[in-house]
């Protein structure tokens, strides 16, 4: 143990070698072997994790040669004939298309404004409630619309919105802001907000109850108040959470949640409301045209790779923190 040194970089010094980290040590195969034979079990446990990913996300990739082929359902995928980037022309010569690029980018950027810091500050809020009782009750109470489907919401909102038997009929509106493509918008985020916020707020207040709490004593005794807590020791605590959180949630900023907007849109709101989810499902399913609902697909999904990795990348550059 004389012989090795920590140094200011984190790395170890043999004196009988050069640098060299603890953790990027090669290891052989045997030992890799040995490992897992050791921990047999432990790997058994990832087995069914492992074959779920395979059958339902890695063996369906595959699909994605449809956006390349004029794709006949009866000559399936070996037997269709290939087309290029046909389909990738019709799709961006499309207004469709575009209208649909549009909402979702602008419906994505209003859920990442209002939606992504609401169960931080809820979360902050809940971890200052004294009252036990209390803590939890608002807890189970804010968890519940998680677990309810959006067809369900959908249905609530469509009956308290009615401008004929909701509470609007009461206060005397005769419009719901549903069939206004002036409010749409505002109500899908509202409504997510509604559902997920108080699922949101587990992580935050797992990462909370992690953070030491001498560092609280400690602050306490400086005669720090409540306010700077928060600002100078929670918040810090939890900045790695949220980074993570918000890299994750741009990859997914091309999906501006299919189940929502595909339950509360119609015909009057199709301008402000279709998103490029709803535009697969019309194009693919409804039409019939799987080679054309596959190379949106496939935008979609590279848009949000390239987004991810731009925001891993900014993420790690200025906070030196990323999923990997």
């Amino acid at each position: 143990m004389k012989s090795i040194l920590l140094t200011k970089s984190g790395l170890t010094r043999n004196k009988a070698g050069p640098f060299l980290s603890s953790k990027l040590r090669p290891v052989s195969h045997s030992r890799i072997w040995r490992r897992i034979v050791k921990h047999k079990y432990y790997y058994l446990l990832l087995f069914p994790g492992i074959l779920y990913f395979l059958v339902f996300s890695y063996i369906p990739m595959g699909g994605v040669l449809i956006a390349f082929q004029d794709y006949k359902l009866a000559k399936g995928i070996t037997g269709s004939a290939w087309a290029g980037l046909k389909w990738f022309d019709m799709l961006f010569s499309s207004p469709d298309f575009w209208t649909a690029l549009g909402n979702t980018l602008l419906i994505s950027f209003y859920k990442l404004v209002f939606n992504f810091p609401a169960p931080i500050i809820l979360a902050l809020m809940i971890n200052e409630i004294v009252n036990s009782k209390f803590k939890r009750t608002i807890q189970t109470i804010i968890y519940f619309p998680h677990f309810i489907s959006w067809v369900v919401l959908g249905g609530i909102m469509f009956t308290v919105l009615s401008p004929s038997t909701g509470v609007l009929n009461a206060l005397g509106v005769t419009t719901s802001p549903l069939m206004d493509p002036r409010s749409f918008r505002g109500l899908l985020v509202l409504s997510e907000i509604w559902k997920n916020i108080g699922w949101g707020t587990i992580i935050y207040l797992a990462a909370i109850s992690g953070i030491n709490p001498e560092l609280y004593d400690a602050a306490k005794v400086d005669g720090a108040s409540r306010y700077r807590l928060i600002r100078h020791i929670t918040i810090p605590s939890i900045s790695g959470t949220i980074v993570i959180l918000l890299i994750l949630r741009t990859g997914h900023i091309l999906s501006a949640g299919f189940d929502q907007v595909f339950v509360l849109y119609h015909p009057l709101v199709y301008e402000v409301a279709d998103i490029l989810d709803t535009y697969v499902y019309r194009v693919g399913l409804t039409s019939g045209r799987f080679s054309l609902a596959t190379a949106a697909g496939l935008f979609q999904s590279v848009v949000g790779l390239v987004l991810l990795l731009i925001t891993n990348a900014a993420a790690k550059r200025i906070g030196g923190r990323g999923i990997w």
